[in-house]
């Protein structure tokens, strides 16, 4: 499968998790982004609601170490980090009900510099799970551009997929959008709008709202689909999900004033 235009994500929904994610699907999102986390992931919710729909839809989850994770774990803490990455990996494909996924990512590496020996066990395990057709591509979350270049140096199988928090104060994350167009990394940006809440509320933004006619979301998804950026929504609005998906062009100019809305 393709990478995708647009990713429904599905973090911090607990209860309405099921419910959000077969809107989604209803409205048109074709690619769902979950996390074996139950601290702040309902994985299990997430399969519900691909049942029966499972063809077409691009699916994404995550192995996350013991340290992002609560007492709900998905895997033998005491095991050997390759093995955690087999058990979760596993406990993944049966709360989503499929054989495989289009995208199995690494929750973001060990340490906050660098990347550890557990990391480098993390991804030969997810290589080899790559390798056997269970996940279509593998790849890495919360990584800086320094872990990034480091993974592709040391990885058989390389990342597919980088999914990032985008500050627009730091250039939409500048540095590791251009490791990924450099290696041909396809980037997923997520907290597009919460993340920069006030540069967004800037006169500027406003008069590209008036005179085009579309939302503050439209703009900003807009500009990052037209940047190389997939972006994530997590909004519970079907008006929302429906106005994300339309198609918005946004002209150079516009598209370098959100670019550097935060300098």
């Amino acid at each position: 499968m393709t990478a995708p235009r647009f990713i429904y994500g599905t973090a911090w929904k607990e209860a309405e998790t099921e419910r959000l994610a077969r809107l989604a699907l209803d409205t048109g999102f074709r690619a769902i982004d979950t996390a074996n986390q139950r601290k702040h992931y309902d994985e299990a919710a997430v399969g519900a609601a691909l049942a029966g729909r499972r063809d077409g839809v691009f699916v994404q989850t995550k192995f996350t170490y013991r340290r992002g994770q609560d007492h709900r774990l998905p895997y033998d803490e005491s095991a050997p980090i390759g093995t955690q990455v087999e058990q979760s990996f596993a406990s993944s494909l049966a709360h989503l009900g499929t054989d495989h996924v289009d995208s199995y990512l690494m929750h973001g590496p060990s340490q906050t510099h660098g990347l550890a020996e557990a990391d480098v066990a993390a991804w030969r395990a997810m290589e080899t799970i790559q390798r056997s057709g269970r996940a279509t591509a593998i790849g890495i979350s919360n990584v800086s551009a320094e872990q990034l270049q480091r993974l592709i140096e040391l990885a058989n199988v390389q990342p597919a997929y980088v999914q990032n928090r985008c500050y627009a104060s730091r250039g939409w994350d500048a540095d590791v959008r251009a490791v990924c167009r450099e290696r041909g990394i396809a980037y997923q940006g997520f907290s597009l709008l919460t993340a920069n809440t006030r540069d967004l509320k800037r006169p500027m933004i406003d008069e590209i709202m008036m005179r085009i006619g579309k939302t503050r979301e439209q703009l900003v998804f807009a500009f990052a689909i037209q940047v190389g950026v997939i972006p994530l929504t997590g909004t519970s609005s079907a008006q929302h999900m429906r106005e994300d998906l339309e198609a918005v062009t946004l002209d150079e100019r516009d598209v370098h004033t959100i670019e550097h809305i935060g300098h």
